[in-house]
């Protein structure tokens, strides 16, 4: 067997040859079997392509009826996923909860609504320009995360809209050698609407085992007036304490800003790079008014977070009141965390219901 695996792809090695097999999972090929795609008779598309026939976009997407899970694709390893491709209608990303289970595990190592795991957690239409995650027009929505896996992968999609969806997805993945320290890509959501007065924000706890930290996209309403990004986010590793290892000196300084992001002076300027973003802001009306919304992500891609056997991640809601004094907020946190870690894995705890997932 060729010694290149196929793995951690990039312009550096691309040049390479290799035995690993490339194959695709969409609705016009279920399976991922070579020379089957394109074959579907039935399908969403049957009605246009009834005088063309089969191979004409025949099966395109799918339908998932409210309270369904649809199985988007199982897969035999060993092999990893490379680019996860879909579209919905944007009523959906929060109702839309995406699982993927590896080597045939009871409990999933992602759980996480569609839109978050995109950084399009407010059900408004952004555009994402970073490495492992893009969004594009109109709702174009990409996954480069790298999924290795040694048995099997397991992808699917559970509808809790009270509303039929309609899902077009793609998922490329490769058939080859998986390296013995390869570890098992996870991210779970959670979401505190509003968080206590005086509390700090939890993006991710409970994470037991070996592993590294590798992204956090936060979903931010502000419930009050005022420059809101003072919080401190912190990462205790390995049996932390009252005290974490790592501190942050501020919301936008740990995705990449500073000073408010503001720029021109009275104005949010928004931002989407490979590595980090603050790329949405909803605002009502003015700089600085309550209800206003943000998205932004930080990828440690450089700069993983490496923990041996445990993982505690926490944000500060922290803001400005009278005198120069800091206020603790109440805002509305919705935090999709991201990381790497060798299985088994400590369950998630469960995805709110319909009524604390809704972007009211």
């Amino acid at each position: 067997m060729n010694s290149f695996n196929g793995l951690n792809m990039g312009l550096g090695n691309l040049a390479r040859l290799s035995d690993a097999k490339t194959r695709s999972i969409s609705p016009e090929n279920f399976t991922g079997e070579k020379g089957k795609g394109g074959m579907a008779t039935e399908g969403t598309g049957s009605h246009a392509s009834r005088e063309l026939g089969v191979g004409w976009k025949v099966s395109p997407s799918v339908e998932i009826e409210p309270g369904a899970t649809f199985v988007m694709g199982e897969i035999q390893g060993p092999g990893a996923i490379q680019h996860l491709w879909l579209t919905c209608f944007p009523t959906f990303w929060r109702n839309l909860i995406l699982r993927i289970h590896w080597d045939g595990e009871e409990q999933p190592s992602v759980k996480v609504p569609v839109g978050d795991f995109f950084c399009n957690g407010w059900q408004e239409r952004c555009d994402v320009n970073s490495l492992p995650v893009a969004v594009n027009p109109a709702g174009g929505m990409n996954s480069y995360w790298q999924m290795p896996f040694r048995q099997s992968a397991r992808v699917t999609m559970e509808n809790r809209a009270p509303e039929k969806a309609v899902l077009y997805y793609q998922i490329d993945y490769t058939l080859t050698e998986v390296p013995d320290d390869a570890a098992y890509f996870h991210a779970s959501w959670r979401r505190t609407n509003p968080v206590p007065y005086k509390e700090t924000f939890t993006i991710l706890d409970g994470v037991k085992g070996k592993g590294h930290y590798v992204g956090t996209y936060l979903a931010w309403q502000v419930n009050n007036n005022g420059w809101w990004g003072e919080g401190e986010i912190k990462f205790y590793l390995d049996g932390d304490g009252e005290y974490p290892t790592i501190c942050g000196t501020g919301t936008e300084d740990y995705f990449g800003g500073a000073w408010n992001w503001e720029q021109p002076q009275g104005t949010y300027r928004t931002y989407s790079t490979p590595y980090l973003g603050m790329h949405q802001v909803i605002k009502p009306d003015g700089l600085y008014r309550s209800q206003q919304r943000f998205g932004m992500y930080r990828w440690h891609v450089m700069d993983p977070i490496r923990f041996e056997n445990d993982l505690r991640v926490t944000i500060q809601d922290l803001g400005w009141r009278s005198g120069g004094r800091y206020l603790p907020q109440m805002s509305d946190i919705a935090a999709t965390a991201f990381w790497y870690q060798a299985e088994p894995h400590a369950p998630f705890s469960a995805i709110a219901g319909n009524d604390g997932r809704e972007v009211i």
